[in-house]
């Protein structure tokens, strides 16, 4: 058993030597990037579905988070606020499947051939979406829906700095920081369930247990079963964003067809936790329909992207993973994790620089909620809370305090820098509509004051005064 465990194990810790520089990198260009690019003239404009407005959704959820609980509630809140529900879902796949973290690590995990398939395959999903969202929610069952969400959905605010402008201000880097450790905190279960259960997959599982699951030399017939069955695999994998990833390498090296792993990796969106949101979200008849409607376009992408790569004579002609061997390679990959924890150490301070905050943490699970357009807010004790789900926002209501993590049990008094708890501080709400809290009278005085000439003071509130 010891042997068992230990072997299963060693091959899950080297998938994670050899991606986690990768994976630094990329939910750090990742946060910076949510940080700089302004999107609140993007989501205003994704009313109808035009090739216009699904290039801009698809724009959106490039520069957006990576975690798939986040883009299902970011999309549920686009189409509450007038998107178009197909630009809705294109947001959600661009979200999930467009991003730079996802890239990165397959880039270092399977090659360069899964980042290109990856990309012509979301793409792909993207066009579909488009083309085929209202063959399967008509203008009524949409109006339905639209009215089914719009009552928990608060009213996206403006942000005025354009990206510039960002740039020379030292508040977004901060932000940016905050983005990718938020962005972390809430995928932390998915990445580790991820590597957990590649490793363990990659070395206990046989290629003749698979073989009975994906057909293997069997053709193009091979191929379409293995596009086809992958998504529902995912299903009932559990895991999905980056998380993912490291499964479809352990299918790849096990014999599974190349269209048949860039459709498991498309699949992180139909994972059972996320179909039963969607059914939250919309109700069981249309859950069925988005999973009936995403699980064809996922299988069609994938299958597609194959025998494109086939044709061009661009599939992969070892079936090898640089993490499944058991091996922690030193040389670079060492000097680069050495580097990577440098950075996780700067973003760690600047994520703690409370004083300018411009967005909120969701007392739940930790991720950075973008206060301009957050998926949920409950307010307490004259407080707003603003949440990155509408899953967090019900647990926050159904639990209360002892719902809320340690991160929340503290902030930083933005006068003196003072630790100070929330549940008993003084607190202003700030012209930015970010709630600070205060250790004394004195310094929340000075923050007003200090606030005064600031746009929108006058939407300046206070906490009680003892």
């Amino acid at each position: 058993m010891l042997n068992w465990l230990g072997s299963g194990l060693r091959e899950s810790l080297a998938m994670v030597w050899v991606t986690f520089w990768p994976l630094v990198l990329g939910f750090g260009l990742s946060g910076l990037v949510q940080s700089m690019v302004p999107r609140d003239g993007l989501r205003a404009k994704l009313g109808a579905t035009t090739p216009v407005t699904t290039v801009r959704a698809t724009f959106l959820g490039v520069i957006s988070s990576s975690c798939s609980y986040a883009a299902s509630a970011m999309s549920r809140s686009l189409f509450a606020r007038g998107s178009s529900l197909s630009n809705a879902l294109v947001f959600m796949v661009a979200s999930t499947n467009l991003v730079i973290e996802l890239g990165l690590v397959l880039y270092f995990l399977l090659g360069w051939q899964f980042v290109v398939a990856q990309f012509a395959g979301g793409v792909l999903m993207v066009i579909g979406l488009a083309l085929l969202t209202r063959r399967f929610f008509s203008v009524k069952r949409e109006g339905e829906l639209r009215a089914r969400v719009q009552h928990d959905v608060p009213e996206e605010q403006r942000s005025a700095l354009a990206t510039k402008q960002r740039l020379r201000d030292p508040r977004y880097y901060r932000e940016g920081a905050r983005y990718s450790l938020g962005d972390v905190t809430m995928l932390r279960k998915e990445l580790l369930a991820g590597f957990l259960v590649a490793g363990f997959l990659s070395v206990h599982v046989s290629n003749t247990w698979w073989s009975h699951v994906f057909l293997q030399d069997h053709g193009a017939w091979g191929v379409l079963e293995n596009a086809a069955v992958a998504p529902l695999v995912a299903v009932v994998s559990f895991v999905c964003s980056v998380g993912n990833i490291p499964l479809a390498a352990a299918l790849w090296v096990h014999g599974v067809a190349f269209g048949g792993v860039i459709s498991f990796v498309f699949a992180d969106l139909v994972t059972l936790p996320l179909l039963l949101i969607y059914r939250r979200f919309y109700g069981s008849g249309a859950a069925l329909r988005l999973f009936l409607l995403l699980w064809p376009l996922m299988s069609g992408a994938g299958l597609l992207v194959d025998l494109v790569f086939h044709a061009l004579g661009l599939l992969p002609s070892t079936r090898h993973s640089a993490a499944l061997a058991g091996h922690f390679p030193l040389g670079t990959t060492l000097v680069l994790n050495c580097l990577a924890v440098a950075v996780v150490v700067v973003l760690w301070v600047l994520a703690h620089q409370h004083e300018e905050g411009l967005g909120a943490t969701d007392p739940i699970c930790g991720m950075h909620v973008d206060t301009n357009a957050p998926a949920a807010t409950r307010v307490r004790d004259g407080v707003t809370n603003y949440f990155c789900s509408l899953r967090c926002a019900e647990k926050f209501e159904r639990e209360g305090e002892p719902a809320i993590k340690d991160h929340a049990n503290e902030a930083i008094d933005p006068v003196c820098s003072m630790k100070v708890d929330p549940k008993q501080a003084l607190w202003a709400r700030g012209p930015d509509a970010v709630t600070y809290y205060f250790c004394s009278p004195g310094c929340r005085e000075t923050f007003l004051q200090d606030s005064s000439t600031l746009p929108g003071s006058s939407t300046i509130e206070r906490g009680p005064t003892p």
